[in-house]
């Protein structure tokens, strides 16, 4: 069904679609049972796909990642759909209106997405606002993944993270610094290790003056080099964070199925969906091995079919999150994985701290 619905979606532009699905998804809790349908049409509750990582109770092990619901807007009733955790952002502590459009297209031919957002969102403040609207029950885990401002120069950059990571602290579940995303300018100059060694000091600082604990994870690009990606590992240990999300957007562009004419047109901008799913697997294992399993990690990139989220997890994951795939197979494609996930009974591997 999802198929020919997606026809129709897919003939609007890719933003303005998203921002319809969104409004469409908030008008659903004014309409009476509404949510309950979507529970019992795309949910699956069973106990043996609840994991406890990072000191946290996950119903399922997929979540979503970060870019789809920037502003905290439709947590509620992305519960509903199936998902075992949602990440907001990524949030900067003043709003932001991100890069000229277009900024968002569709590469069917490849299942993937080029975007250039920019970091688009309206900011910590109005984020906690929507969060307080659609969460009261906190029937869902969310992660506040964070960024600093376009504007704020990058020696300023660890004052923004700090801000943000102070005003967000009571109001989510786990923190992901974002220093990766290749569509803000000099963003990706931030897994410098000087520079994101001082964005690490200042807001474990702030998480040391408060009465609860909130892990905070680093996510990192999969266009590192393996020497660039060990020298961040190295750090992780050394300051004590808590995991890794591997991993963000690609500015690569091989082995594509699009024409190449209709890619440079595109122009820049992070390459998300099956293109990436290769390089994905291969990070998660290189760290989960590196690390020797000590390190949560949190595998998001080219899951694209529930075999991909068996793979992402046997590579060594302890959570995985989605965003392209559910875009190209709809809101069905979460219950699909954890079907999938039952059958294998990757359930079963053992919890992390």
């Amino acid at each position: 069904m999802y198929a020919h619905l997606r026809k129709i979606i897919f003939w609007i532009g890719p933003e303005t679609s998203h921002l319809l699905i969104i409004k469409l998804l908030k008008c659903l809790r004014y309409i009476p049972f509404a949510k309950g349908i979507l529970r019992l049409s795309f949910s699956i509750h069973d106990k043996n796909l609840e994991r406890e990582v990072l000191g946290i109770k996950f119903k399922n092990p997929v979540g979503l990642a970060a870019g789809f619901d920037k502003n905290a807007e439709i947590v509620g009733e992305l519960n509903c759909l199936g998902f075992g955790f949602v990440e907001i952002g990524s949030i900067t502590p003043l709003p932001q209106p991100g890069n000229p459009k277009p900024r968002v297209f569709r590469l069917p031919a490849d299942k993937a997405l080029v975007n250039r957002m920019g970091i688009n969102n309206v900011g910590a403040k109005a984020v906690i606002k929507n969060l307080h609207r659609c969460r009261a029950k906190k029937q869902i885990v969310v992660g506040g993944n964070l960024s600093k401002n376009a504007t704020t120069f990058n020696v300023h950059a660890p004052a923004d993270y700090e801000r943000c990571f102070a005003l967000l602290y009571n109001e989510v579940d786990y923190f992901v610094i974002n220093v990766s995303c290749p569509n803000v300018t000099n963003l990706t100059q931030l897994q410098d290790r000087d520079i994101l060694s001082q964005i690490i000091d200042r807001i474990i600082n702030v998480r040391h003056y408060r009465d609860e604990y909130k892990p905070i994870l680093l996510k990192i690009s999969p266009d590192l080099n393996t020497a660039q990606l060990d020298d961040i590992l190295n750090l992780v240990r050394e300051k004590g964070i808590d995991g890794i999300v591997a991993v963000n957007t690609t500015v690569t562009r091989e082995a594509l199925h699009t024409p190449a004419g209709k890619v440079e047109s595109i122009g820049k901008g992070g390459l998300s969906g099956a293109p990436l799913t290769a390089k994905a697997v291969e990070w998660v294992r290189y760290i989960h091995t590196k690390t020797q399993g000590q390190v949560p990690i949190i595998g998001v990139g080219g899951i694209m079919t529930p075999d991909d989220a068996v793979n992402m997890l046997a590579a060594g994951a302890s959570l995985i999150q989605v965003y392209t795939g559910f875009i190209y197979n709809g809101p069905g494609f979460v219950k699909k994985i954890l079907k999938r996930l039952k059958q294998e009974a990757l359930w079963t591997q053992p919890s992390l701290p």
